[in-house]
């Protein structure tokens, strides 16, 4: 495992990255502040945990060398994840204007699967995320270390899950409340649903004519 230092070091990037707004914390805030804290925690898990199951062990299995190696691999994720972010924005703006800030703009739950869904999409799709954990992350294994690297990968992969787990639930119990107070204001929430939905769609545009992940931070 890395020395004390550099574990540190690693995790001060995992929070810099973490704390920066990007899709999934602009996914969490939308869900929260549109449809509540249930859905926008549900959001929470399936961007951390359920992703993170699924990416943790795609880096073990070496998939990190093919995105680093492919870049159409990569572009091929990048223009997914834009597609989905505007597919979502455009969503949300289209369901604010036929509530149309009338009694039915409050906020309406959508089911749990959905919502764990929408979340590892998002996460799976996520360039901000993809080049972290396969690209930066293994930076910080140490090959002549006792452990295995693949305990290695593990344990930084978990650790930044957790670690993005804990923010996200916790904006998501913010953006629930402040929900909570719009869910008396109908006509407010059809403009968040509305600035919500511009925002995403102006990430998936940026991020589908960057050409870089980084405009996804």
């Amino acid at each position: 495992m890395p020395d004390i230092d550099t574990f540190l070091a690693f995790y001060v990037a995992v929070l810099a990255i973490q704390l920066s707004p990007g899709p999934d914390m602009m996914l969490v805030i939308g869900r929260g502040v549109g449809q509540g804290r249930r859905t926008a925690l549900l959001n929470a898990i399936g961007i951390t945990l359920l992703a993170g199951a699924i990416q943790i062990s795609l880096l073990i299995l070496g998939v990190a060398s093919l995105l680093q190696t492919s870049p159409l691999a990569f572009d091929i994720l990048r223009w997914a994840g834009a597609a989905y972010l505007v597919w979502l924005g455009a969503k949300l703006i289209c369901r604010a204007d036929r509530h149309g800030g009338g009694a039915g703009a409050a906020a309406q739950s959508i089911s749990t699967a959905a919502a764990l869904r929408e979340g590892t999409i998002n996460n799976l799709t996520n360039p901000k995320a993809l080049v972290f954990l396969f690209a930066f992350l293994p930076q910080f294994v140490n090959p002549e270390s006792s452990w295995p690297v693949a305990v290695q990968l593990l344990v930084l992969g978990t650790v930044t899950k957790l670690s993005n787990f804990v923010i996200l639930s916790s904006v998501a119990v913010g953006a629930g409340a402040l929900g909570g107070w719009l869910s008396r204001r109908p006509m407010l929430i059809a403009w968040q649903e509305r600035f919500a939905g511009i925002v995403m769609i102006l990430l998936g545009l940026r991020l589908a004519f960057s050409g870089d992940a980084r405009a996804a931070r």
